[in-house]
């Protein structure tokens, strides 16, 4: 008994929807069943009944691994029919074709569904923090506004070179992200798609030679001792900017995250210690956190529970509290996106967040000759790479570095 694949429409102009075909002379029936894959005429080889094995058009050697299964379930239903003698007939091939392509939504909306499927499964498995959560949100209103501007329906076998070129010009170019900002996003998109890939929803694998763009280390800021003194000695306007001022205070100088300081009470702290738990990656041991002078007095201020604001509006208010203590001097912003480097002048506090803090922690450790061991053992860092992208050189920094490097007498040449 055989069994072959035939196009919907052969004299199509357009991709046209491929069915698998057998008949079963004691039904005196034809059985077609859908593979739900489709392909350009242009792209099919009438003699073989299969894709054009050389064809160039990006997606065909996906077409043809997924079509090979149909096959194989097809053997597969008939050997197992012959070993437990039964007869074979259409409705129990079209149980193995069922049961076997189960996990495959049928539909215009089979690339979101399953997009939908993954968050559900991973939130429900508590693979992800909340913070993961929205970044995997934020992807999918990414490749929703993508698909409509650029005219991209998406579906698991246009996932090739040509979708990676319309959406890296749309990140790049219609959006302005920068190289880091697309680089992750990419990084989402990849795992989404190793999660539809292994469990068996495509058999589309091109997305695994998708580069990223390589991650430039930005100039952000970090703050000194100094500036520390300034902010301390300043004068809020409000209470409530105090309460943001000193809960920015205390993140500098112990590292933690903004997310983590919820998770501070009088319970977690014993002997000038703060025990704190990892928030991202549950398998990571409790962080010892020194605490200093200034952050026991800060906690003490509040009865250790620090007065927080949701993320986004402490950004804004820590911007208001700079503003207020004299931080205007500009400073340069470098961003690169593909090739193109901008640089924009900007005030200094229009570039604080609630992130500047974490990076003033390690950056004022590193100027002190810290170990990134040591550094590492606070902040929770697990990749070295990753702690010293938050370390800030600043010029003084630098110019001092050279004048003791190169402490050399030159009156000889005052004198010649």
């Amino acid at each position: 008994m055989t069994h072959t694949f035939y196009l919907k429409k052969p004299k199509s102009n357009k991709e046209t929807l491929i069915l698998f075909s057998c008949s079963f002379k004691e039904e005196q029936k034809k059985f077609v069943y859908s593979t739900g894959e489709v392909i350009h005429p242009k792209d099919w080889d009438q003699k073989s009944k299969s894709p054009i094995l050389n064809s160039k058009t990006p997606g065909v050697r996906s077409i043809r691994t997924q079509l090979g299964r149909y096959s194989e379930c097809f053997h597969e239903s008939l050997t197992a029919s012959k070993l437990m003698h039964i007869q074979f007939n259409s409705s129990v091939l079209k149980d193995a074709l069922d049961l076997k392509f189960k996990k495959t939504i049928k539909g215009s909306n089979d690339f979101f569904n399953a997009y939908d499927r993954f968050i559900s499964e991973k939130t429900k498995n508590k693979d992800w923090s909340d913070s993961t959560i929205k970044r995997y949100g934020y992807m999918k209103t990414l490749l929703l506004d993508f698909q409509a501007k650029r005219n991209y329906k998406l579906n698991f076998n246009n996932i090739n070179s040509t979708f990676m070129s319309e959406f890296t010009d749309y990140c790049l170019s219609d959006k302005g992200h920068i190289n880091n900002t697309f680089s992750r996003n990419l990084g989402l998109f990849k795992t989404f798609m190793l999660w539809a890939y292994k469990n068996r929803i495509t058999y589309n694998d091109e997305f695994k030679a998708f580069k990223r763009k390589k991650q430039v280390i930005t100039n952000q800021i970090a703050l000194t001792k100094k500036d520390i003194e300034q902010l301390l000695h300043s004068k809020c306007k409000s209470k409530s900017l105090e309460r943001v001022r000193d809960v920015f205070i205390f993140s500098c100088v112990t590292g933690c995250r903004f997310g983590e300081l919820k998770f501070i009470s009088k319970s977690s702290v014993s002997d000038d210690t703060l025990y704190l738990k990892e928030e991202k990656g549950s398998e990571k041991k409790v962080r010892e956190i020194p605490l200093s002078k200034i952050a026991r007095f800060i906690l003490k201020k509040y009865d250790y529970n620090l007065p927080l604001v949701a993320n986004q509006n402490h950004n804004e208010y820590i911007k208001t509290v700079f503003l207020d203590a004299g931080f205007t001097q500009k400073v340069e912003k470098v961003s690169v996106s593909g090739k193109t480097v901008t640089r924009k002048a900007m005030r200094f506090w229009q570039r604080v967040s609630s992130h500047t803090a974490r990076r003033t922690f390690i950056t004022m450790m590193k100027r002190e000759g810290k170990s990134d061991k040591l550094i590492s053992k606070i902040t929770g860092h697990l990749d070295m790479k990753t702690l010293n992208t938050y370390y800030q050189v600043d010029n003084d920094e630098k110019k001092e570095a050279v004048d003791q490097v190169f402490n050399i007498d030159f009156n000889v040449l005052k004198k010649a």
